[in-house]
């Protein structure tokens, strides 16, 4: 296909992206580490903007805010709970309090501080959660935060961001930031390629359409987009024209979007590292259910936790990569032409 159907890629993604070595040729970072270098050049651009950490400031690297600004970070040690529950506090003196854990300790032991302390009363702190789905991959069960996603999504007045790379990531920090209200940014683990240029135009709960397509939608959020790149570059190869759009907002979700995707395109295909039980897939199908039905895939972590290894290994083992989502457009191209047989 034309590499005129792709949009805000930077230089040599496109051509790595057919051969297939995407993950061998691009640059790649941890979106963990691209939160830090973004967190910053929010301090600098707001006085108001501070740090929060339970012990993992070298985990995220955000022990390089501490140096520029000591007197606006804050380690209160391995004590999530009350981590949150002490930037709720100064949410109500107006600083910004950005929240830096990981996803297993964020989402799930202080959800309770998150529920009834910050998104009840809409106080403006920000979550920032390393270790997202199962791009904690070497380091097992315990730190793979694959339910974060869905627990979040749950919660009256959070803003849910999953940001594909350090351009995204970036963008997102500084999006946060100056968004009144809860916000939890999905960090991952483990490196992915850095896609996007800096024309990427970036805005909360609007997505974007990175590669143009006809047949079939893929729609990814994290690091599930560079594995929906590559998969529509393999669907290509066999003549399918597949559409990318990278969902970085998880909510509020951009219906107008996803329902221009299903109308044009007939079929979609979810990809999100993460399980799907409420998560992208099942905010994509409610969607779709009420408004525009056409077959539908989703590509998630099933009803299992994962185990430990290497980060492409432990994804494609668990029915994540890039072919399992070429498998799944394939099955819902042949439901949508046995669907237009039917019709006819």
């Amino acid at each position: 296909m034309s590499a005129s159907r792709y949009h805000y890629l930077r230089p040599g993604i496109e051509p790595s992206l057919r051969r297939g070595t995407l993950f061998q040729e691009a640059e790649t970072q941890a979106t963990r580490f691209s939160y830090a270098e973004a967190i910053i050049a929010v301090g600098q651009a707001n006085p108001d903007a501070v740090v929060l950490n339970a012990d993992v400031s070298k985990g995220i690297r955000t022990c390089d805010f501490a140096e520029v600004f000591p007197d606006r970070s804050y380690n209160l040690g391995i004590a999530e709970q009350n981590m949150v529950a002490a930037a709720a506090g100064m949410a109500t003196t107006g600083v910004i309090p950005f929240v830096s854990t990981y996803a297993v300790f964020a989402a799930l032991r202080a959800l309770d501080q998150i529920r009834n302390s910050i998104c009840y009363p809409r106080l403006n702190v920000k979550i920032a959660a390393s270790h997202s789905g199962i791009t904690a991959a070497p380091d097992g069960v315990t730190h793979q935060g694959q339910e974060d996603l869905a627990i979040m999504r749950a919660l009256p007045h959070m803003t849910v961001i999953a940001a594909a790379d350090r351009t995204t990531t970036h963008m997102a920090t500084h999006a946060a930031a100056a968004l009144e209200g809860p916000v939890y940014l999905s960090l991952s683990r483990d490196p992915v390629p850095v896609l996007y240029s800096d024309d990427y135009p970036f805005e909360i709960g609007r997505a974007v359409t990175v590669r143009e397509g006809v047949d079939v939608a893929l729609i990814a959020n994290r690091d599930m987009v560079a594995q929906a790149l590559l998969a529509a570059e393999a669907l290509a190869a066999d003549g399918i024209d597949a559409r990318v759009i990278d969902c970085h907002t998880l909510k509020p979700l951009d219906a107008e979007a996803i329902l221009a995707a299903a109308n044009e395109t007939g079929a979609i295909v979810t990809a999100e590292n993460s399980t799907y039980y409420g998560g992208l897939g099942s905010a994509v199908a409610e969607l779709l259910v009420e408004h525009a039905p056409v077959p539908m895939r989703r590509v998630g972590i099933a009803d299992t936790f994962a185990e430990s290894g290497p980060y492409l290994d432990l994804i494609d083992k668990y029915g994540l990569s890039a072919r399992h989502i070429v498998t799944a457009a394939r099955e819902v191209l042949q439901r949508k032409a046995r669907a237009q047989k039917a019709v006819f």
